[in-house]
């Protein structure tokens, strides 16, 4: 059994939910403090690919990213480099439909933070830096904690987007969603079975650890 797909599905996964983690806190920080108009029309924008199918949300990024599209042919000409069909292709891919997950959920935990605590901060003199990552990321550590772990999974998951940007080449791009698709289409049951349970258990043991840490938070 070639396990290729496991180590790349999460290689991408891994790196896009970093990705993520950081872009998704920072919009989520923000937007939460902008005006109520401004904040609809961003949210309406970032949340977009949430309720979009995948395979969409694939074209639309063959529509920018293609070696004969606008950002793709100016990156091939200038580096030399094609951003579609390639492992790493894939991680445009999920970073694109993850992100909603882990901007919704951060966005939440901020808007529920009791900002006393960031003023009672600022009067003992400490800075707007020090509050956000040892008073403010603590206290809103559970909604982070759900985003990152709910993306992390549905990257594992990706297929859609991920098959039309990075398409399926065995021990180059494959994925385990992309690997089972391919085994169904050529009547290997079997093996497309024992993906299936690789990913489910995957999928599982990430689900245990998040609630072992919540259980470990109630306690404190």
């Amino acid at each position: 059994m070639d396990w290729f797909p496991l180590i790349n599905s999460l290689r991408i996964a891994g790196i896009s939910t970093i990705v993520i983690f950081f872009v998704g806190i920072f919009a989520a920080f923000y937007i939460a403090k902008a005006p109520r108009l401004i904040k609809g029309v961003l949210d309406v924008i970032l949340t977009l690919p949430l309720v979009l199918p995948p395979t969409v949300v694939g074209y639309l990024l063959l529509c920018l990213l293609g070696p004969k599209r606008i950002i793709g042919a100016w990156v091939l000409e200038m580096f030399g480099i094609k951003l579609t069909m390639t492992w790493w292709s894939a991680i445009f891919a999920t970073v694109v439909v993850i992100f909603p997950l882990m901007y919704r959920t951060a966005r939440g935990a901020f808007e529920s933070f009791d900002e006393t605590y960031a003023y009672a901060g600022q009067t003992l003199g400490l800075s707007n830096r020090y509050i956000f990552w040892r008073i403010r990321m603590p206290y809103c550590r559970q909604g982070i904690l759900a985003g990152t772990v709910l993306a992390f999974a549905r990257a594992l998951g990706e297929y859609g987007a991920t098959s039309m940007i990075a398409g399926y080449t065995p021990g180059r791009t494959a994925t385990i969603s992309t690997t089972v698709y391919q085994l169904w289409r050529t009547n290997n049951d079997e093996l497309a079975f024992k993906w299936v349970i690789v990913n489910m258990i995957i999928s599982a043991i990430v689900l245990l650890a998040v609630n072992l840490l919540e259980k470990k938070d109630k306690k404190k």
